[in-house]
């Protein structure tokens, strides 16, 4: 008898092993998958990061906007050595680095209310900041009930209306 309680307490052991090993194989495997689909943001927010850094003199960074319209744009807002808020809107390869004093536009979070209470949309995936037609530009993407996308381009200078495509 106490021979069969030593074989199911074993059993029980060893399923409980097993399980505990199965559930640190899908930690591990989740934890391996997070790290690289997010490493390429975070590579190019250290990138823009040390450009905005060189050209703008930021001491302090807020934000990190990743803008893909017709070309893809990294910015990031911050504080400069003097205080001053700023934006830096770097094109993806690297040329031409635009500098922005944040007091001449529009922040995000006006942005944000702008796309709450005029247009009525509550569900807003994305905020970005980039250049369209080589003008700063606001992009907002909100998602619909029915999951379709809409898509908000709003000037950074008075959060004028650029281009709205709407149910994508």
């Amino acid at each position: 008898m106490q021979e069969q309680e030593d074989q199911k307490e074993t059993r029980n052991t060893k399923i409980l092993i097993g399980v505990i090993a199965a559930l640190l194989v899908i930690i591990v495997v989740m934890t391996i998958f997070y790290i690289r689909s997010t490493q390429p943001r975070t590579q190019a927010k250290k990138e823009a990061t040390e450009i905005a850094k060189e050209y703008a003199q930021l001491e302090s960074v807020d934000n990190f906007y990743w803008f893909t319209r017709k070309e893809t744009y990294f910015s990031v807002t911050g504080k400069n050595d003097k205080g001053e808020e700023l934006a830096v809107i770097i094109p993806k390869a690297g040329e031409k680095v635009t500098v922005l004093n944040q007091k001449d536009g529009v922040e995000e979070g006006h942005i944000r209310q702008i796309i709450e209470t005029d247009y009525k949309e509550s569900n807003i995936q994305k905020i970005s900041l980039g250049l369209y037609n080589d003008k700063p530009t606001w992009e907002v993407v909100t998602k619909n009930e029915d999951s379709s996308l809409n898509y908000y381009l709003l000037s950074f200078e008075k959060a004028e209306e650029i281009m709205i495509i709407k149910n994508v």
